[in-house]
């Protein structure tokens, strides 16, 4: 009875701390959360600003004061004196004035082509040759900024091809079917492609990577959607597995660098000396050890009184306050703990859980301070987390994509999209670009950074 009470004992801690799983203390995202989990505590001793709502004192405005250009200008003038009532008809102007500006927007009528293509009979034979359309012209009834405006709402915008249909037809006047949409986006796909491929290959040779994973529903079959962050270049891939085939595919079988994930296995096959784990993930997971009661809670606070010491240090380092010097050798003490707190974690005999994940942890221990030894290196994932999010928010309303080929754009437009953010370029544009060159069989424009551009251009001339 004693034997079966502590397993019944021990059965009842583990099924609380299941259900204690909230986006705090595990991988589950934010919206799993149920209504009664806890609210994020308060820390303690800190000066709480009051700071008021909307734009903060020394904020710059992101958009012009003034116009660019003025189509039409209103002059008025006052007819009365505020002072003496006076007739102001003759009054002499003091050349002083005040400008208000108001932006309206013109009717939106769609530039519409008529290319005649005549039958012409010759006056020697008399048979009748047809006329070709010349380079340059569509074979399609869509140009390049429709095909562009098209992929922006699809991707952008995050609109349904019944809403992408509505808006061009009734808002831009350009009557556009359902049909005529995915067709149209398939077309976009199709001028991505090339764009697409050179930033893979290019992010593929970064020393410095981020990589992260979510779902992505693929005709009804779960599937994955994988990013892949190198500095001015993010690379997203959509794939049927989430296993590590799919991870070399993105990353690149020669990688050399350092890569900063989580500890999911398909990354197993980098080094771990050549890997940093995330320290948001790992403290999570040390926040899911205070759902256990005795050792098992004591060595997860202790890991995040470390965890919170060390972040404190980073900070400082990222910060310019204190040299790469002084925080390797600050971080001396809290790596040891770090280190003895998970050996005591994982000789937990009372907590499978915990011994477990410290277990997996500790075999991973070359990767947990990469960052401390090597510059250019972040202790987090937040870089492939924040470039997922835009990913997950379009996934939410599209419960993702009805075919492979809606894969293809999905991967090329992220891309394309999270690329230009980074290096602040216009995406409409670009898009409109990509098309044209497509159309007009040229090379289409490049995701590379500027100085990568440049190498290219003078390796090519060489």
């Amino acid at each position: 009875m004693r034997a079966e009470l502590a397993t019944a004992r021990a059965e009842i801690v583990e099924l609380r701390a299941r259900l204690g799983k909230t986006s705090r203390n595990s991988s589950k995202p934010p919206s799993s959360d149920p209504p009664g989990a806890r609210a994020r505590p308060k820390q303690k001793n800190k000066k709480r600003r009051a700071r008021k709502r909307g734009a903060q004192p020394g904020h710059k405005a992101n958009f012009a004061a003034v116009p660019a250009h003025v189509d039409e200008v209103h002059p008025h003038r006052p007819s009365v004196c505020d002072h003496c009532d006076g007739d102001l008809g003759r009054g002499k102007l003091t050349g002083s004035s005040v400008s208000h500006f108001v932006y309206e927007l013109p009717e939106i009528r769609p530039i519409v082509h008529e290319h005649r293509c005549l039958d012409i009979a010759c006056a020697k034979c008399g048979l009748v040759t047809p006329a070709a359309l010349p380079a340059g012209v569509p074979t399609g009834s869509f140009g390049p900024s429709v095909q562009a405006m098209t992929a922006l709402l699809r991707g952008e915008l995050k609109q349904s091809v019944r809403q992408t249909s509505a808006v061009m037809t009734h808002v831009m006047h350009v009557p556009m079917s359902t049909g005529m949409v995915a067709k149209t986006q398939a077309k976009v796909s199709a001028a991505l492609a090339a764009p697409f491929d050179e930033a893979l290959e290019y992010a593929q040779t970064r020393d410095r990577v981020h990589a992260d994973e979510t779902s992505w529903p693929t005709d009804k079959k779960m599937a994955w959607l994988w990013v892949m962050v190198a500095g001015l270049v993010t690379v997203f891939r959509a794939g049927v597995s989430r296993g590590s085939e799919t991870a070399r595919g993105l990353i690149g079988e020669s990688f050399r660098g350092v890569l900063i994930t989580d500890r999911w296995a398909s990354y197993s096959w980098v080094a771990p000396t050549m890997r940093q784990l995330c320290w948001s993930h790992l403290k999570r997971d040390f926040k899911s050890f205070l759902d256990y009661d005795g050792d098992a809670r004591r060595v997860g606070e202790q890991l995040l009184r470390e965890t919170r010491r060390m972040f404190c240090l980073w900070h400082r380092v990222r910060d310019g306050t204190k040299t790469r010097a002084e925080f390797q050798l600050a971080m001396r003490p809290v790596r040891r703990r770090i280190l003895t707190l998970l050996e005591d974690g994982r000789d937990l005999p009372s907590c499978r859980k915990v011994s477990g994940m410290c277990k997996h942890i500790l075999k991973l221990q070359d990767a947990l301070f990469t960052f401390v030894d090597v510059e250019r290196v972040e202790p987090t994932n937040n870089a492939a987390e924040r470039a997922l999010r835009f990913a997950v928010l379009w996934r939410k309303g599209s419960f993702g994509s009805d075919s492979y080929a809606g894969c293809r754009f999905v991967e090329r437009f992220l891309t394309v999209r999270a690329t230009l953010r980074t290096q602040n370029r216009d995406l409409y544009a670009f898009l409109k670009d990509a098309c044209t060159a497509a159309l007009n069989g040229t090379a289409a424009p490049s995701l590379l950074p500027e100085p990568a551009r440049v190498a290219d251009r003078l390796q090519a001339a060489a």
